[in-house]
């Protein structure tokens, strides 16, 4: 029988952490808790988090993808120059545009990854930096603010203004965000070729010699990457309303900082998107804490690392085992 404790363990161990660490913050800072503060951390990681689901995928399938945030930087400023072209477009045009130039970018990595049987860490490396030097080869490294109308106004889902006059809100990416993570979960575990991945993940010639095509999967991981890479640049550039072709460079380490700490193997095969969302939120909360505590963000970087540390030495380490020891010694 299933242990849940077992099966959950990252999870639950992340959630207590993360729990902790609200506590202590609500604590030690009068803004914390406030819903002005909660709804921006919210919207601020919608971005993330779209990227998160789309790594944890390529995860699971034993592959890795560091090139997901150039791929956003690039598609918003292809796009950009498209719609305008178009003469303006709307979020129908707009989410086509991007899903398509994200996926092109992630099939781009899933062909070379197949073709030339180089390990996904090597090509992403190399498209990561080709695309970036392309981007600002195109752009000459100046931004776009003249964008159409309908990308960066502002589309309001909740607001809210507490007695002291602050106003709370949340946003379109926010609700994009959950969306792409609803989307990633019905495709790892509803879908019979997304829970081929993780078969694939765990045991590439296994699962050859069943039948699972390593192109299909491949192309299925690389290109949902790059499809919500492709929705994270919509997105980008709705919160920020303008394109800056080097804004996103580096944040892809702490994406995948927070989906390694949400469970995700390295080596493939494992993964969940309760497990991915828990780490951007650690990420986050970690993150906007140092902010409020006014501490230098030179400290966030070493955290991280520090928890990515304790994530992986942990990780044998069995909540499910633990209670049954327990259980044992009360007996």
């Amino acid at each position: 029988m299933s242990n849940p404790f077992r099966d959950r363990q990252v999870e639950l161990r992340l959630l207590v952490v993360l729990a902790l660490l609200c506590v202590g913050l609500a604590l030690s800072t009068d803004t914390f808790l406030t819903m002005a503060n909660i709804t921006a951390l919210l919207n601020n990681n919608s971005v993330n988090l779209i990227w998160a689901v789309g790594l944890l995928v390529v995860l699971i399938a034993g592959g890795i993808d560091i090139s997901f945030a150039v791929a956003s930087s690039v598609v918003q400023y292809v796009a950009a120059k498209i719609l305008i072209g178009m003469g303006g477009g709307n979020w129908i045009l707009g989410f086509l545009v991007c899903g398509i130039l994200g996926t092109l970018l992630g099939l781009i990595n899933a062909g070379l990854i197949h073709r030339f049987r180089i390990i996904s860490i090597v090509v992403t490396i190399a498209t990561f930096n080709a695309f970036f030097g392309l981007l600002m080869f195109m752009s000459g490294g100046r931004s776009i603010y003249t964008l159409p109308d309908w990308w960066t106004e502002r589309v309001i889902l909740f607001e809210h203004e507490s007695a002291d006059g602050t106003w709370s809100e949340l946003t379109l990416p926010f609700a994009v965000m959950v969306v792409c993570v609803g989307l990633t979960w019905v495709l790892i575990r509803r879908v019979n070729i997304g829970r081929q991945l993780y078969a694939f993940g765990d045991n590439p010639e296994g699962a050859r010699r069943a039948g699972v095509s390593i192109a299909v999967m491949q192309a299925l991981a690389f290109g949902w990457c790059g499809l919500m890479a492709g929705i994270a640049g919509l997105m980008q550039v709705n919160l920020v309303q303008e394109v800056v072709p080097n804004a996103l460079y580096g944040r892809e380490l702490e994406v995948l900082a927070a989906v390694v700490l949400g469970g995700a193997r390295l080596g493939g095969g494992r993964g969940t998107i309760t497990g991915c969302v828990l780490g951007v939120m650690f990420v986050a909360v970690t993150q906007n804490g140092l902010n409020l505590l006014g501490i230098s963000p030179f400290a966030f970087q070493m955290i991280i690392g520090a928890a990515i540390l304790v994530a992986i030495s942990t990780s044998s380490i069995s909540f499910g085992n633990l209670f049954a020891k327990r259980a044992e010694g009360g007996k």
